[in-house]
């Protein structure tokens, strides 16, 4: 097999096939699109002649197994470029059928239109032998859908310029001879695409695939599940898709009888609806996977399809609202139908491997055929019975979108069994599509991947932190590979901001704390604890003694935030032992996470130890009064005593009157207190204030030590009775002002919820 594309080669061979692509869309339009059929029409063709000529569209699938005989014999681009020049060729018949026309025989102007019709979809048929594999090969890499769609996008903007142009050129009603005029025009634009195609590489040539034979593929293809619903969810597909895009322009020529003129400016609309829906999918395919967007689609084309069952008869001659839902119709329908057919594409092309590309390329497109031209002629045939039946063309029509909607409805609901390929679930992939946030995530991914600027790319990354998304984690852990530690570092920060994590990222900052100690490892510890990574824990707790103190300090609060009880003491013994401030403050921190009262005797060893670093102190009654669950009411008080130190025996009596004065209002008749529960607790709130009076002021533990005891013990944990009375009594811990003002700030707030537990 060929080897792969350098970058520099794939970007010179894809600007080549987008200079093909431009003229080969133009080609198709000024040939055989809406063009042909409003000439057929002019002619003087029933709706069995336009089903039929609908189907030869289809019919040139059936020819690519002969391409592939050629390709066997000849090189795949030698084979694709002379068939795209011949069947631009073919369509000197069409150009001549006029001069047939003019000459009084209908009939030989017919049968050259219809003859090089089939002629052109024959050439194609077995040129289209070539488009999968070269498509494959120029869609290599994480961008696949994404250029896929790219191609669809310059198809469709490209059809709607055609469009415009044709419905200009033709007016209301034009000489047969300016449709010749406008299909020499084609024929010109056909050639030119195919010496293009001369310039493309080659696509790989996989010579094991060469000895399968066409039934033994097309029964590999039914042994799959897989492949073999979505073979049936295509055939369903291309039929709807087929019969509603050719039939649209006959229903708006018979049913509201409509000029060639104003018909092809409504297939501008269709050209915009191609155009927004090769957008959408540009847009979203790389990030939320192929199958919603399926699933999108396919509903877009149901919905479309309702107006024409309940239009109201009695609007066919109001000219505004026809012609307004004329508009809305054509670009609805390539809207939700083109959009079907291209990610259908796409979406094969993820589901096949590419050795098997060529041959199941072929299936693919045998069913696309298959499908398209059974059901353009069958739903001519049809209309042409109702209407020799005597029922109205209004009637027939939407007789026929009532059974394309049936099939739809089918399509739809065998749609959910399909193979997701990683996309993402619907509703999921629904809440992308409706989340602002999600959505600007997207646009700030697709800038990051074309910015070459590192600038940018770190004011991007910042703007992806601002802006958490799921769908952004690929791209950090892209960026977090980066040889520039600014990105890194902005990677990881966008990562934390993240709700979630999936395994891929746990397993890259796992990776990232073992190999990048000292630089973004303690960052990654962070993210891991934040974002509850169980399966980090044995690597943190060995971590918890690295060298890298930041990193030891990360893991240890990371343990604290997994709830790693077990490890506790250890990480109690590292931060007694070390003298690294910064290593101290964060195993406090770490103390105050895990809530444990077993701790505060450890925080209370940290607070006596000698000249404790700045902040440590205050770091220490913030951690125990997290434990003491009080850290939300001490907090501001702390700030008060920091501003004014002043203030201590202000601010501690002020609690304990405030919590005195609370059971008094709560309890204020004497015939309550005589009951023994309230005679205990009128008994603590009369002795608060002398008790954290003795102790603030005169550094005098003993009263509220007893106080402390005394507590019941369904109201205060006993750990926390022992250490807090032991506290208040010890010479070296009296002389920490934070400390009494935190004792008794929690006597206070245990005095409260005392009364309102007995006030219940």
């Amino acid at each position: 097999m060929a080897a792969q594309l350098s970058p520099y080669r794939l970007g010179k061979a894809r600007e080549v096939f987008n200079i093909y692509n431009i003229f080969n869309a133009l080609s198709w339009n000024l040939l055989v699109g809406s063009i042909i059929t409003l000439f057929a029409m002019r002619l003087g063709a029933n709706s069995t002649y336009i089903g039929l000529l609908g189907a030869m569209g289809y019919v040139s699938f059936f020819f690519m197994p002969l391409g592939k005989i050629l390709a066997r014999r000849f090189s795949i681009i030698g084979v694709f470029s002379f068939a795209w020049t011949g069947r631009a060729l073919c369509m000197l018949l069409a150009v001549a059928a006029p001069f047939a026309a003019g000459s009084g025989r209908g009939d030989i102007a017919l049968g050259l239109t219809i003859i090089g019709v089939f002629a052109f979809h024959f050439f194609r048929g077995f040129g289209m032998v070539g488009n999968n594999p070269v498509l494959s090969e120029l869609a290599a890499g994480p961008d696949r859908g994404s250029y896929l769609t790219q191609t669809q996008i310059v198809n469709s903007a490209v059809t709607m310029f055609g469009s415009f142009f044709i419905a200009m050129v033709l007016g209301r009603e034009p000489p047969l001879y300016l449709y010749s005029l406008v299909l020499m025009m084609g024929v010109a634009c056909g050639v030119t695409s195919g010496l293009f195609l001369r310039k493309v590489p080659e696509p790989p040539h996989d010579g094991e695939q060469e000895k399968s034979g066409f039934i033994s593929t097309f029964k590999q293809a039914l042994s799959q599940d897989g492949l073999r619903l979505f073979i049936v969810i295509l055939f369903l597909v291309a039929l709807v898709s087929g019969v509603s895009r050719t039939f649209v322009v006959v229903y708006a020529r018979e049913v509201f009888g409509h000029s060639d003129g104003m018909v092809s400016l409504y297939t501008v609309f269709g050209g915009l609806g191609f155009l927004m829906i090769g957008m959408f999918i540009k847009f979203l395919v790389d990030r939320i996977g192929t199958k919603p967007i399926f699933i999108v689609c396919v509903i877009i084309s149901l919905v479309s399809m309702l107006p024409v069952v309940f239009f109201p008869g009695r609007a066919v001659d109001n000219v505004s609202t026809t012609v307004l839902f004329l508009s809305f119709l054509f670009f609805m329908l390539n809207f939700g139908c083109l959009g079907a057919e291209g990610i259908a594409q796409t979406y094969f092309m993820g589901l096949v491997p590419a050795k098997m590309m060529l041959d199941m390329g072929i299936v693919y497109y045998l069913i696309f055929g298959a499908a398209g031209a059974g059901g353009s002629f069958l739903a001519g045939f049809f209309l042409d019975m109702l209407s020799g039946w005597g029922v109205s063309a209004f009637a027939a029509y939407k007789i026929l979108f009532g059974v394309l909607i049936a099939l739809a409805v089918v399509a739809l609901l065998l749609q959910r069994k399909l193979t997701p390929l990683g996309s993402l679930p619907f509703m999921g992939a629904l809440g992308v599509i409706f989340s602002f946030r999600d959505l600007r995530a997207i646009s700030l991914l697709d800038r990051l991947d074309k910015t070459n600027d590192s600038q940018e790319e770190t004011a991007l990354l910042g703007a992806l932190h601002d802006t958490p998304s799921k769908l952004a984690i690929k791209g950090l852990l892209e960026r977090a590979r980066s040889p520039r530690l600014e990105t890194r570092l902005e990677s990881l920060r966008a990562m934390e901001a993240l709700e979630t994590l999936d395994n891929d990222a746990e397993a890259a900052l796992i990776n990232d704390i073992i190999t990048n100690p000292f630089t973004t490892a303690n960052i990654s510890a962070r993210i891991l604890g934040n974002h509850g990574c169980f399966s980090a824990i044995p690597l943190l707790r060995e971590l918890s003694s690295s060298r890298d103190y930041m990193l030891a300090g990360e893991a240890i609060i990371a343990l604290a935030k997994l709830g790693d009880e077990a490890f506790r003491p250890q990480i109690e013994r590292i931060i007694l032992k070390t003298k690294n401030p910064r290593l101290k403050i964060m195993g406090v921190e770490a103390f105050g996470i895990y809530a444990s009262p077993k701790s505060l005797s450890a925080l209370l060893d940290i607070l006596m130890a000698a000249d404790p670093p700045p902040y440590l102190r205050d770091e220490i009654v913030l951690a125990m009064s997290t434990i003491l669950h009080t850290q939300k009411h001490f907090y501001p008080i702390l700030v008060s005593f920091l501003q004014d130190d002043s203030r201590l025996h202000t601010l501690a009596m002020d609690e304990a009157e405030a919590a005195a004065e609370f059971f008094r209002s709560a309890f204020p008749g004497k015939k309550d207190r005589r009951k023994p529960e309230i005679a205990r607790l009128c008994e603590h709130a009369e002795s608060i204030q002398a008790a954290a009076s003795a102790y603030v002021i005169d550094k005098n533990g003993a009263a509220l030590c007893r106080w402390i005891l005394e507590l019941p013990d369904e109201l205060c944990d006993v750990v926390v009775r022992v250490v807090l009375s032991e506290a208040v009594l010890d010479e070296d811990l009296r002389s920490y002002d934070r400390l009494r003002l935190l004792i008794t700030h929690w006597a206070a707030r245990t005095l409260r919820k005392w009364t309102k537990t007995l006030k219940q």
